[in-house]
């Protein structure tokens, strides 16, 4: 009895004790993978769903991104996948700030998700970092609030604060992200949907792989595996023709250019008009009988360029020329 008793007092008298020995701090990952959902209370689209891979390379980083838009309208903004890469001169412990993300305690990373609760958020980010710490693979949780992104005062918790640095530091690399794109889609500016074949990452995403991350981790609503499928579904293409010309048909009909706000308004019906024939076969005196104010510059630029043969000269022309969207009705 009394040896246990001297052996009790020698522990409390020991600075750390054998409940405190000294465990050497886990080594730096070479790799991660970072889930990021980004929620808005606006659009549509209002979610864009982002992968991001951090890999270890020689004097450097490789960092890629792959960015998955589910479909709004499916007519004029359709489900679309996005890749892009760089390469970082920094190495992953230097892209991470010196933070070892092994290091963070899970007990911190509850507390700073508690904050979702304390009041309404309209906008904002999900995150999940996929990482291997020694023998064990973890994820490390952050929600970025609309106060963290807007507020200049925003209180951000260390973790979180963390999260966004990280990520700010990729998107630089990276180039234009969610937070650049334009509120109306811009046809011109859309990048082609990526294909299965481009990268290994991407072959991961149409598997599922990545689907339980964002649904399971994140409380995501879409899967990203859906939503890059749908990038491969063919939007419907408006169609412009010819419906009515009389009495004479002319040689050179071209047909307008479906107008592109007309498309995004999806405007769309007949433009009925009349003109007359010059004696060298040249139309004049263009004069709207119908037709969508949108649509009828388009028209009228058109035929302003056909051309009748020259028995036509002096007739008054009827015309009519159709517009349809070809999307589907809206329930």
């Amino acid at each position: 009895m009394r040896q246990w008793l001297v052996v009790y007092i020698l522990l409390l008298l020991t600075p750390y004790g054998v409940a405190k020995q000294h465990h050497p701090p886990l080594q730096f990952p070479e790799q991660l993978v970072i889930a990021r959902h980004t929620f808005f209370d606006f659009g549509p689209p209002f979610n864009y769903y982002e992968l991001l891979f951090v890999r270890a390379k020689s004097g450097g980083a490789l960092v890629e991104r792959i960015l998955l838009t589910p479909a709004g309208n499916v007519c004029i903004q359709p489900a679309k996948v996005e890749t892009s890469s760089a390469v970082a001169s920094e190495s992953v412990k230097e892209l991470l700030g010196s933070k070892n993300p092994c290091d963070i305690a899970d007990k911190d990373l509850h507390r700073e998700l508690k904050r979702r609760k304390k009041g309404l958020v309209f906008s904002g980010a999900d995150i999940a970092i996929q990482v291997q710490c020694g023998n064990e693979a973890r994820i490390i949780r952050a929600d970025i609030l609309d106060k963290d992104m807007f507020d200049p005062a925003p209180n951000t918790p260390p973790n979180t604060s963390w999260t966004m640095q990280l990520l700010g530091s990729l998107d630089k690399l990276l180039g234009p992200g969610v937070m650049d794109k334009p509120i109306f889609p811009v046809a011109d500016q859309d990048a082609p949907t990526a294909k299965v074949d481009d990268s290994p990452a991407l072959a991961d995403v149409n598997s599922g792989k990545y689907d339980d991350l964002f649904v399971r981790i994140l409380g995501a609503t879409d899967k990203p595996s859906e939503v890059y499928r749908a990038s491969h579904i063919l939007p419907p293409t408006p169609s412009v023709r010819l419906a009515n010309v009389s009495p004479v048909k002319p040689e050179t009909s071209n047909v307008p250019q479906y107008p592109p706000l007309a498309t995004l308004a999806r405007i769309e019906g007949a433009v009925a008009f009349k003109l007359d024939v010059d004696a060298d076969g040249k139309t004049s005196n263009f004069t709207l009988v119908s037709g969508h104010p949108l649509l009828v510059p388009a028209v009228q630029d058109a035929v302003s360029r056909w051309r009748f043969p020259k028995e036509a000269a002096g007739q008054q022309i009827d015309g009519s020329i159709e517009f349809a969207t070809n999307c589907p009705k809206a329930k």
